[in-house]
């Protein structure tokens, strides 16, 4: 084999050495990996509690979808240009901004005392989480240098992510059933009372040197582009997709994001970079990002089904299902940032990805028999430890190489990714089964056709970032050293 004289990312002897973090990094990386856990929880805590809620503030269930939608569009919508205005304007200063906005939604919601008051403070919030992600993302990539520690805080970042998301749905059964469907936002409220005052002494401003113009057309076009698109998704979920309201917006989403891409190429000051997103490192992977979340969020929503509807267990019993799913995903977010160091982040975006597709599949073969319980609970704990993998090192792959003045940039991608992966996945698969006159038959369908697109998004990635070994984040491939 030849010899490649380009420097690896990283020294072989780096990669083994566990970074150590001052005791100042551990406070800024716990204000923002709780600030990241907050928004996550969000997405998932109300779930559970949306009947009890609907009967207490007198919404029909067809309404019910707008208080997942109202944070939905907003928090998906508005990623990109909140996470430029960090850039250009301060960070620090929006995800402050962000988590006081946040805060305020949650008690609104706490206290809501209509329907109307309730989705205000839920977009609100939506608003918040909005700023606080791609800020809070950009902050932890400027602060801790690319190499071991920005490795190991990615991996406690994602780790908490993914965690948030199943602890939520846990914590939203227990605390309705405890206290009411108003203690899951009290949660949320009081998450930002603990983190907002110990933000502005512990984070380090940050922004883009020259501080160029706001695109503002692009702007325009790419939030009313994912608003439209988010909307028609999330609507057709309940729905279906032959109502007027969800073609028209989705038709005008794909051409507000097309008429995005143009002015892109136009502008002297992009919202995107294109340059960026022709990067393949970037652009492959995004694409594992957003397969590995819309695909593993539409099985936890079918598994759910399952387990409630076919096996007719509790809330508490399907608690701790997920329950086993997020203490593996944890052990997997301390292991994956070692994974990584070894052998790099895109040969484990590969394997993590492969690995999900394949425990996904084992889900065909659940049953109405009983013990189709420890099956579905193995299945979806392994698949969400791979899951995790895929999360931390297309997070790594998607940013590592991008200058500071781009991180905002790079972030919001990585975060619209996420977001966008979640709020798609239902939609697009999980219709499918509740849809189906037969539920079991329909998880059956659901999960082939969601394991088929994650090992396709798995072979895709490997053919587009095959050349790109020799800039293999996090670790030096044996072919370049």
């Amino acid at each position: 084999m030849a010899t490649n004289t380009t420097t690896p990312t990283h020294e072989p002897h780096d990669q083994l050495r566990t970074p150590k973090l001052s005791t100042r990094d551990k406070l800024v990386l716990f204000v923002l990996c709780a600030a990241q856990f907050m928004v996550a929880l969000d997405f998932s805590v109300l779930n559970v509690a949306l009947p009890t809620l609907g009967d207490d503030l007198g919404m029909s269930r067809s309404a019910l979808q707008w208080a997942v939608t109202a944070f939905a569009l907003p928090s998906g919508g508005f990623l990109l240009l909140f996470g430029r205005i960090g850039d250009l304007y301060g960070r620090r200063r929006l995800f402050l901004t962000g988590l006081a906005l946040f805060g305020a939604a949650s008690l609104l919601a706490t206290f809501a005392w209509d329907p109307a008051s309730f989705l205000t403070g839920r977009a609100l919030q939506g608003l918040g989480a909005a700023t606080i992600v791609p800020t809070g993302m950009s902050l932890l990539t400027t602060t801790f240098p690319e190499g071991p520690a920005r490795d190991r805080a990615l991996g406690i970042s994602g780790t908490l992510l993914s965690l948030g998301f199943t602890v939520g749905m846990v914590a939203g059964g227990v605390l309705t059933d405890a206290f009411g469907w108003r203690s899951t936002m009290a949660l949320l409220t009081l998450f930002a009372v603990l983190v907002l005052p110990l933000a502005p002494t512990l984070l380090p401003e940050s922004r883009t040197p020259d501080r160029p113009r706001l695109d503002i057309p692009g702007a325009i076009t790419v939030t009313g582009g994912l608003l439209a698109l988010i909307y028609a998704l999330s609507t057709a979920a309940d729905h279906g997709f032959a109502r007027p309201d969800v073609i028209t917006t989705l038709i005008a989403g794909v051409l507000l994001l097309a008429t995005f891409t143009y002015v892109e190429s136009r502008t002297p000051h992009p919202l995107i970079s294109l340059p960026m997103l022709r990067r393949r490192m970037v652009a492959w992977g995004n694409l594992g990002g957003l397969v590995t979340f819309s695909m593993m969020s539409t099985v936890v929503f079918v598994l759910t089904l399952y387990l409630q509807e076919t096996l007719h267990l509790s809330s508490f019993e399907t608690g701790l299902v997920f329950g086993v799913q997020g203490i593996l995903s944890a052990v997997a977010g301390v292991y994956a940032p070692k994974v990584i160091g070894r052998i790099g982040a895109r040969r484990t975006l590969i394997a993590s990805l492969t690995g999900q597709a394949a425990f996904t599949a084992t889900l065909l073969t659940l049953n109405t028999h009983p013990w189709s319980v420890w099956v579905a609970t193995a299945a979806v704990s392994l698949a969400s430890m791979c899951h995790l993998g895929a999360i931390i090192s297309y997070g790594l792959t998607v940013t590592s190489g991008v200058p500071d003045d781009e991180q905002g940039l790079a972030t919001g991608l990585v975060t619209s990714t996420q977001q966008i992966g979640i709020t798609i996945g239902i939609p697009l698969l999980g219709v499918l089964a509740t849809t189906s006159g037969d539920l079991m038959s329909g998880v059956h369908t659901v999960v082939g056709i969601d394991a088929a697109i994650v090992v396709g998004a798995a072979l895709l990635v490997a053919v587009g970032l095959g050349r790109n070994r020799k800039a293999d984040p996090a670790a030096a491939d044996p072919a370049t050293v």
